[in-house]
């Protein structure tokens, strides 16, 4: 029997201008990769502050292209936490490259400067290291005492890749997401900040990256398919400078990345008062652990509400999923572990004792839903089928 409530845990508002610049790709005939992608990059990499900006298909393509472009391959090391999506991870396998699983801090899940300086003292040669900014909280890139993760991989010669999927907009100081590690990878997925159904970006500020990135996302072909198409002279002839891959965003995809930037902002907005709401209204149940908040509300892009349900719960984590749905809620849990992934578990021979804390997340963590289009009467109702339960 369907509850009188429904609400989903995500759901993309497109009440921009997405028909108005689908409908011109469309009328233009030419919906592949093409001046909308152009624009797309262009107004992102305006944004973000960055000098370059690379459209692709996901932001997995992106975190692949950041870690082919700084050299990554066979036998190198990268540290990645393993409270994350399977993409952060298994791209260091795509290049033969093996992943060093990092704990993170229970009150943010993120990783911060001390568990990095400990797992250094544990790894050796360390390469590169991919930084998942949790929920659209970024991590401690920066301090006052320059200790930061960026003066720590600076000091031990570790590339710094950002996987900012859930971090658009944020900033850190007056800085964006985006523009500060050697490369950032965005997403564009379907639940996003922004979205563009299938989608991400890579953004740099170095010419080598961007050079290598620029040919490998499309096939190693020294031209792209837009230029060859418009240019007045050789229209046909290219050049294959590399085995590369098909990571290009289509037209179509980035007409509606056009239309979101738009509103990327107002959106933002929108989800923070819906942590606010939470925040307000959670913040005396004795049971929940809840978000450790370390930026100013402003610079958080509000993707994920992740709560713990902790050792005073009256219920176990899944059954309080369950209790939700009936109630006509849908949560979801970010993320079980990769150490806990049987791939991950059975290559690495990972033990639970190097990840306490991420251990400790993966028991009792739930995501609640936030997005733009939420209502206050909605959250009110969320807030009070929690209450009641716990």
């Amino acid at each position: 029997m369907k509850h009188k409530h429904s609400i989903p845990f995500s759901k993309v508002d497109c009440s921009g201008n997405e028909m108005i610049y689908l409908k011109q790709v469309i009328k233009s005939g030419w919906l592949t990769s093409a001046s909308k992608n152009v624009e797309f990059e262009n107004n992102f990499k305006k944004i973000i502050g960055s000098k370059y900006a690379f459209a692709v298909n996901s932001c997995t393509s992106a975190l692949h292209l950041a870690l082919e472009a700084i050299g990554i391959g066979p036998g190198d090391k990268v540290m990645v936490p393993s409270m994350t999506f399977t993409s952060s991870a298994e791209v260091i396998r795509y290049l033969g490259a093996d992943p060093v699983f990092l704990d993170v801090e229970y009150d943010t899940l993120n990783v911060n400067p001390s568990i990095i300086t400990n797992a250094l003292k544990k790894h050796s040669n360390i390469k590169a290291i991919i930084i998942v900014h949790f929920g659209g909280q970024p991590a401690e890139m920066i301090n006052k005492e320059k200790n930061g993760i960026l003066d720590i991989c600076k000091n031990n010669n570790i590339k710094v890749i950002e996987d900012a999927a859930h971090t658009f907009p944020a900033c850190i100081g007056n800085k964006m997401i985006g523009n500060i590690g050697d490369l950032t990878c965005f997403s564009f997925y379907a639940n996003k900040t922004i979205s563009t159904g299938e989608g991400g970006m890579v953004t740099t500020n170095k010419l080598k990256y961007a050079k290598r990135i620029r040919i490998m996302r499309s096939h190693g072909i020294d031209r792209n398919i837009w230029d060859r198409y418009t240019s007045k002279e050789n229209k046909w002839e290219y050049d294959v400078l590399e085995a590369g891959f098909k990571y290009n965003l289509p037209d179509t995809s980035a007409a509606i990345g056009i239309a979101q930037l738009e509103r990327a902002e107002e959106m933002r907005l929108k989800r923070q008062i819906c942590a606010e709401h939470y925040f307000r209204d959670l913040s005396g149940i004795r049971s929940i652990d809840l978000p450790h908040i370390r930026v100013p509300y402003e610079d958080h892009s509000w993707h994920l509400f992740v709560i713990k349900l902790n050792q005073h719960s009256r219920v176990k984590r899944n059954e309080f999923i369950d209790i939700m749905s009936r109630n006509g809620i849908s949560l979801s849990v970010h993320y079980k572990p990769l150490h806990k992934m049987t791939y991950y578990s059975k290559k690495y021979n990972l033990s639970k004792k190097d990840l306490p804390n991420t251990n400790k997340i993966w028991s009792r963590n739930v995501s609640l839903p936030i997005y733009s289009l939420l209502s206050i009467r909605e959250i009110k109702y969320i807030t009070k089928c929690i209450t009641e339960i716990l």
